[in-house]
């Protein structure tokens, strides 16, 4: 997406956390259930975390997952979301600026959802980082709205959004390295907030990395 915003990406971010409430619904998102439901449990990432959802929930099924965000507000919740799930000693919370900073080690899942933002994000390197983090025989996932919800006739700032193909382009995995398990565009239904049923669509790429 295109910078809009006067604030830098860390100030926007947790001003956003700190001055509302929950942002989130703390259910995990539908497509990392769909795609990571029959994986076996192991070293988890979730890049841009919030307030851990996700995180919680493969913690919840065996996985150690480590959560990063942003926003130091997000994590505060995302660790008390922990510790109310009971998996507070399956969970890493760590602040990252991601595209400067990022999670040392290697995952055997990498799960990035909706790493889209009105503010400076470098999306492209996030994901090649994303992917060189990803073990021997690890999964990448990454979902991302492919344009805006069925009821916004008017979009409130400027965005760009990838495609499948663009995303497979700018990855450049190696074929030999890399098998797509999944690369699809789904609709799915939705409310807005002021009660218009609607849809939106999002893109999921799913890749397997093959043994080392």
């Amino acid at each position: 997406m295109t910078e809009t915003h006067p604030l830098k990406a860390a100030e926007f971010w947790e001003a956003r956390y700190r001055d509302g409430g929950r942002l989130w619904s703390g259910r995990p998102n539908a497509l990392l259930v769909r795609e990571a439901g029959d994986l076996a449990p192991g070293r988890a990432l979730d890049l841009g975390c919030g307030e851990g959802a996700d995180a919680v929930w493969l913690a919840s099924r065996g996985w150690r997952a480590t959560g990063a965000d942003i926003s130091h507000t997000a994590l505060e919740r995302a660790a008390l979301h922990a510790a109310e799930a009971g998996v507070g000693d399956r969970t890493v919370w760590e602040r990252h600026v991601l595209g400067e900073t990022f999670p040392e080690g290697s995952f055997d899942l990498v799960n990035a959802q909706y790493l889209q933002s009105p503010v400076g994000l470098d999306q492209r390197r996030i994901l090649r980082r994303a992917a060189d983090a990803v073990a021997a025989s690890g999964t990448l996932l990454i979902v991302m709205h492919a344009g805006w919800p069925s009821w916004q006739t008017e979009p409130p700032f400027d965005a760009e959004f990838p495609t499948l193909r663009g995303v497979l382009d700018e990855l450049a995995l190696p074929e030999a390295d890399w098998t797509v398990r999944t690369l699809e565009t789904v609709r799915s239904a939705h409310v807005s907030p002021d009660g218009v049923e609607g849809f939106r669509d999002d893109n999921v790429w799913c890749f397997r990395r093959g043994d080392a």
